[in-house]
């Protein structure tokens, strides 16, 4: 049907701002309503006496359903949550961004922060609220928040306060988002066998690399790097950019299904000789799907062994977490 016969219907369109647009029930005819051609050749209504800067500025048309591509939310808004969130605006991996926390003030005024910052980036939706209702859909949820170990405090109380948070925690997420895969920050267990420059291994050019047989005492790095966190935490009292690039790495492989490796916590029963269902960082294969496939490494009978001390370790915290 030509434009010359078209009848539109009275409608209305009411927009973010509370703008209204009225559209008359009218005939068109050339004479009386002159072409346009930003509109394809559809004339501009006229303007409502009730007109205000939205109207004036925009005319609808055609009705617009919002389309969900892709949601991340954060749990947590403190230095790692916060430093997560700014990564993922920066790399654009998301149509929109979710933010968690319980401290309200913080929440907002880190909120306002980024949404004033977004114009410049690929991701304008950033919402926040103490409610895990703001989650709702998200594809991917990244977790941050927790419990921080206080001095005098052993591991397992630590372990036990994080549990009682997490009870809580994961069945509001679960509960707006029950397809969503989750990511929870913690920290990697490295092998020196696996080490390599451009697929050529250490160990290979030094058998005794990480060892203390080695003469060059390459496991001094190795503790540099374990004790760097403590070293941080002293100087600026949190660790947050490191992590943070971390995290988004991974999301990327998630989001875009990559299929990328990357050494994420999984269940290690069977394992190495690991008979508890303990959950260590091993190379995996993230997708869409999250994990898909673990690449099994070929460890040196040594690092089996430390492996299965540290399974044990964990077991012994683990078996005294009351659920």
């Amino acid at each position: 049907m030509s434009w010359l016969a078209g009848v539109p219907r009275t409608s209305q369109s009411v927009g973010a701002l509370g703008a209204s647009c009225f559209r008359p029930r009218m005939a068109l005819r050339p004479r009386l309503a002159p072409r346009n051609l930003l509109w394809g050749g559809w004339p501009f209504p006229p303007v409502s006496k009730m007109a205000t800067v939205k109207s004036e500025l925009i005319q609808n048309f055609t009705s617009e359903e919002a389309v969900q591509h892709n949601k991340i939310s954060i749990v947590g808004a403190g230095s790692v949550g916060t430093a997560c969130a700014i990564s993922i605006l920066l790399k654009g991996l998301s149509d929109e961004l979710a933010i968690v926390d319980t401290n309200e003030g913080k929440l907002k005024g880190e909120t306002m922060d980024l949404q004033h910052g977004s114009p410049l980036m690929k991701m304008p939706n950033i919402v926040s609220s103490k409610d895990y209702r703001v989650t709702a859909n998200s594809n991917l949820v990244i977790i941050t928040g927790g419990a921080r170990q206080i001095k005098g405090e052993t591991r397992l109380d630590l372990v036990q306060r994080n549990v009682s948070i997490f009870k809580v925690m994961i069945p509001s997420i679960i509960e707006h988002s029950p397809h969503c895969k989750m990511i929870i920050v913690t920290n990697p267990v490295p092998v020196w066998s696996g080490v390599n420059i451009a697929g050529l291994r250490l160990k290979d050019l030094n058998s005794a690399i990480g060892t203390d047989k080695d003469p060059e005492q390459w496991e001094d790095v190795h503790k540099r790097v374990v004790s760097s966190g403590y070293e941080m935490l002293k100087m600026k009292g949190y660790t947050s950019w490191g992590v943070s690039q971390s995290v988004t790495d991974i999301t990327e492989s998630i989001v875009k299904n990559l299929r990328r490796v990357h050494p994420v916590s999984t269940l290690s029963k069977g394992l190495y000789g690991i008979k508890e269902e303990i959950f260590f960082s091993i190379p995996c294969i993230l997708g869409e799907n999250g994990v898909t496939d673990l690449i099994k490494l070929k460890l040196t009978p040594e690092e089996e062994a430390r492996l299965r001390k540290s399974a044990d370790t964990l077991w012994n915290i683990q078996k005294q977490i009351k659920l």
